[in-house]
């Protein structure tokens, strides 16, 4: 997946990304070579999603 603005990705579609790769890690059935790959994943849905999350509040704020 290409790297998109914050407003252009699914935060929910991020959180099951992130919920299947932490599923993956629990079940040890990543190998070791995909492992660094996974993580480096997790970390960038991570920060879309407190990307998006700060949109977010900052728009309600601005609007309450």
């Amino acid at each position: 997946m290409s790297k998109k603005k914050t407003n252009e990705f699914s935060y929910d579609a991020a959180m099951q990304e992130l919920q299947n790769i932490v599923t993956l890690l629990q079940s040890d059935s990543v190998g070791i070579d995909d492992l660094a790959d996974k993580v480096k994943r997790a970390t960038e849905l991570i920060q879309l999603c407190k990307e998006k999350l700060r949109e977010t509040e900052e728009a309600i704020s601005e609007n309450g």
